[in-house]
């Protein structure tokens, strides 16, 4: 089977320190073939294509850019339907965008037939991720939501001994995660404002899915109150959030979110789960003390970046680049774990159905997929849409000043 194709739409600060290093590893394997990437601006893939770090750990490797920073061409943000018509069938495209733009770049790839892996959260809305789920069903293709907290081994850990069981029923949690102060000057100030998203859409939502992800309980209510803050170009976003999320067993979780963790401090933000829990005579627990590394570095000098510190607690879990010999340097962590599952389930569909006739092959791809909606690891449209229940609730509370908006599960369609 030929490696297929990976197209990247997006070219900001995910791409850089996830996405494309996680695909340039597997392009390294031979599991994946030519990889482009698609912006709306020359600047952002020429960036990209410099990026020394890139560079250093994958020497020799490159992309395909859109716009082609010399050549010109066509720019703009309707630039990704050009790039994704011209793919041929069946291959991969990631969306990488800003949380309002998903819906479009995924059914645009899926009306091409592509398979699609897309950075959380899947949608704003419950009606386009049911829409998302109905056109990828039809043609039998995958959709991954990359939620890659599911892919810590924490979180894995956690999953499996709460549902045999150990720790009893969730009940009461809190949970926070606050990115550094710098992001307040990146592309964030142009899209995260107030009439698009909020703190806890963009992060929160990654322990809604994991508290799920850990448990199987679905969210009944949502309140979100947040603060409005300006961005440095003046345009004004609800930068910190508080959120409660009652689930269906009457559990409660508090989620606290914000642009505004110092940049002075030693780690890249600050993040953890708390979860009690009861059995029939006896109380449970877990805690994940995210933020919490396990090292202690001191440099001698700033490193290079925004938010660097010459104190620094780096994770090694999220993702890291390690010398394991041969070129370049090799990723690892939970980062890398959760587009890597992704990508080899789409790689999947395709291999158990070459060569087949297209009714047969098209029949066992919808079979793969529902085998993947009932396995639940990696995040689907129909495993996972309850996450855009909660965001819709959310973005309708943070909006009417923090009411709980209740989620009516029995009147879904």
């Amino acid at each position: 089977m030929t490696p297929p194709q990976v197209l990247i739409v997006g070219g900001g600060m995910i791409t850089h320190d996830q996405i494309l290093p996680s695909l340039y590893h597997m392009q390294r394997q031979g599991r994946i073939g030519e990889i482009s990437v698609c912006s709306s601006s020359a600047k952002t893939v020429r960036a990209l294509a410099h990026a020394e770090n890139l560079l250093r750990a994958f020497p020799g490797q490159s992309f395909r850019p859109y716009p082609d920073p010399h050549h010109g061409g066509h720019m703009g943000p309707d630039l990704f339907r050009e790039v994704i018509a011209g793919l041929p069938p069946r291959n991969i495209v990631v969306a990488a965008v800003p949380d309002q733009i998903h819906f479009d770049v995924i059914m645009t790839a899926l009306r091409h037939d592509q398979h699609v892996c897309t950075v959380k959260p899947l949608v704003l809305e419950y009606r386009q991720a049911q829409e998302i789920e109905r056109e990828a069903c039809r043609r039998g293709l995958v959709v991954g939501v990359e939620y890659h907290k599911r892919f810590d081994d924490r979180s894995l850990m956690a999953r499996r001994r709460y549902r045999e069981g150990w720790f009893g029923e969730f009940v009461l949690g809190t949970a926070c995660l606050f990115e550094k102060w710098y992001y307040r000057h990146s592309n964030f100030q142009n899209w995260m404002t107030t009439e698009n998203s909020d703190a806890f859409t963009y992060i929160g939502c990654h322990y809604v899915d994991l508290v799920h992800f850990i448990t199987g309980l679905l969210p009944a209510a949502v309140s979100v109150y947040g603060v409005r803050d300006r961005y440095p170009n003046g345009n004004q976003g609800f930068l910190w959030t508080d959120a409660r999320v009652i689930w269906n067993n009457g559990a409660c979780l508090n989620v606290q979110n914000g642009l505004g963790f110092p940049d002075d401090a030693p780690g890249t933000n600050t993040q953890g789960l708390v979860m009690y829990c009861k059995g029939e005579d006896a109380g449970g627990l877990v805690t994940h003390s995210d933020q919490y590394r396990g090292l202690k570095y001191s440099y001698v000098r700033k490193p290079e970046g925004s938010g660097a510190t010459i104190y620094a607690e780096p994770s090694p879990d999220y993702f890291q680049y390690l010398d394991l010999g041969g070129p370049g340097l090799t990723p690892v962590g939970y980062g890398y774990r959760s587009v890597e599952y992704i990508i080899n389930a789409c790689l999947r569909a395709e291999a158990e159905t070459q060569g087949l006739p297209e009714d047969q092959a098209l029949a066992r791809r919808q079979a793969i997929l529902k085998e993947y909606d009932a396995a639940g690891i990696m995040a689907t449209p129909a495993n996972s849409s309850f996450n855009e229940r909660v965001l819709e609730a959310g973005r309708e509370s943070i909006l009417n000043g923090g009411r709980v908006v209740e989620i009516a599960w029995q009147t879904a369609a």
